[in-house]
């Protein structure tokens, strides 16, 4: 049995629409029109820590208990 080309680019065609299609379906937020977005301000435990150090650091100096 022999397929022409222009079946074989029909179907190739097709399969790549329905692919598309359920590809935006399923994840319409990985559109390439739009554009990526800022994320806020991440919430950093170590820069925390290194505030609090240095706050506790003060503090004592302050109280004269680190000599």
């Amino acid at each position: 049995m022999q397929v022409s080309k222009d079946r074989i680019a029909a179907i190739t065609g097709a399969i790549g629409m329905y692919l598309e299609a359920e590809r935006q379906s399923v994840f319409p937020v990985m559109d390439e029109t739009r554009t990526r977005e800022v994320p806020a301000r991440r919430f950093s435990v170590w820069a925390v820590a290194g505030r609090q150090s240095t706050m506790d650091m003060r503090r004592f100096l302050q109280m004269r208990l680190a000599r």
